[in-house]
């Protein structure tokens, strides 16, 4: 891999069955919308993001389109699309068939030790690349090990929610504590972040993704539901709040954050990568996944002929899911903000307090007034950035657009 290389077809390919994955969690968290319903489905983002991060780095060292690596990949995607399929089994298994949380796990290992070996073939003659994987390969083994833990519990003891299914639940959280961590711990010497462009090119199509999963959100919501007024007004405000969402990681957080890591170079650049991508899009990617889920309630709640569309409030998680989603996608542009460039954007921080005040009025307001309310917070967050900083905004843009032809990428 190159300076100034660009994501493969591949690498496309491979984020299709993320969306598939995405859906998955949302779906989760739909037929379980209790506190431990969103929590279990946020581990599983944590895992799923954990996975394709893995992948982001291996794409960064070696084509993921050539040669013995092609081929691996097909067999990684394979295995990741079983891994999403049983998605709605990583906690309990359903009734016949095969242990879905041991499968589960199962194909979470293969996804992880394949990336290890195709990684340790691509950094052939790198020994302090080679000493960095050696050292991962530690804390990915003990998740691994506490996840088949968890998944080997007694069935008929895990559905009790007071012993053993939240035992299940803590060993999931000490698992990614310890892989998250223990990348963390091992530093970023060794770690290598070849091309600038791919990189955060690559992260920047996940947010697509996971923002595209927000408008299935509004989609699924509405599925077998007779199209009305409510339904086409609730669609509209919640493609405005996921264009808006799009709008403040796109218009110019991108191209900065692009600019400066192109700048660092070596451990640097690595502990940058790792620091702002691998860590802090995880908030954006949360978040995101969150709206969606609030998106599916509402659009369900105004049209599904059970409620007084226009008068009853969206109360509880689906709520909390709906403007917290914003919080955490926009928390996590914060700390993305602070480092990289080490400094606080004003509007999002006024928009994410006016979103917690404005949450507990949103309570009472009837679910599609509660919508309008998210979106004109977010698109005023959006105006109020034009406006404060249009000439900055403007400057950096036409430099990137002058950078990259005609046919640049506009916003990457």
């Amino acid at each position: 891999m190159t300076e100034g290389a660009s994501v493969t077809p591949l690498e496309l390919f491979f984020d299709l069955v993320f969306v598939y994955a995405l859906t998955q969690v949302t779906a989760l968290m739909a037929n379980d919308l209790t506190w431990r319903g969103l929590g279990r489905g946020l581990l599983v983002l944590a895992l799923l993001w954990w996975c394709w991060c893995c992948y982001a780095w291996l794409g960064n060292t070696v084509r993921a389109d050539e040669g013995v690596v092609r081929v691996a990949l097909f067999a990684v995607i394979a295995t990741m699309f079983v891994v999403a399929a049983t998605i709605p089994e990583a906690f309990v298994d359903l009734p016949g068939g095969l242990s879905g949380p041991v499968v589960f796990a199962s194909c979470y290992l293969v996804v992880r030790v394949l990336h290890l070996v195709i990684y340790w073939s691509a950094a052939r003659g790198d020994a302090g690349l080679r000493r960095q994987l050696l050292r991962a390969a530690w804390p990915m083994l003990s998740g691994a090990a506490l996840l088949f833990t968890a998944a080997l519990l007694p069935q008929q003891l895990s559905e009790d929610p007071g012993r053993i299914g939240t035992l299940r639940t803590l060993l999931w959280v000490l698992a990614l504590a310890v892989d998250y961590g223990g990348i963390m711990v091992i530093g970023a010497a060794g770690w290598q972040i070849f091309s600038a462009a791919h990189w955060t090119e690559r992260h920047g199509l996940i947010i697509i993704v996971a923002l595209g999963e927000s408008l299935v959100g509004i989609g699924v919501g509405i599925t077998a539901l007779p199209i009305s007024w409510p339904i086409i007004v609730a669609s509209f405000l919640g493609v405005a709040v996921a264009a808006a969402l799009w709008w403040a990681y796109f218009d110019v957080v991108s191209i900065a954050a692009e600019r400066v890591l192109a700048r660092a170079q070596g451990a640097e650049r690595a502990a940058l990568g790792r620091d702002s991508y691998t860590y802090l899009h995880l908030p954006m990617v949360a978040g995101i996944i969150l709206l969606a889920l609030g998106f599916k309630k509402v659009l369900a709640y105004v049209g599904d002929g059970t409620h007084h569309s226009l008068t009853d409030p969206l109360h509880g998680l689906g709520l909390l899911a709906l403007y917290g989603g914003v919080i955490i996608y926009l928390l996590g542009h914060l700390g993305f903000r602070l480092r990289n460039m080490g400094s606080v954007n004003r509007p999002r921080v006024a928009a994410m307090v006016l979103l917690v005040v404005l949450l507990p009025v949103a309570d009472h307001l009837p679910a599609l007034a509660a919508l309008a309310l998210l979106a004109l917070v977010c698109v005023a967050m959006v105006a109020a950035e034009v406006v404060l900083f249009g000439a900055a905004r403007r400057e950096l843009r036409d430099e990137f657009l002058a950078e990259h032809g005609a046919g640049g990428e506009p916003g990457r």
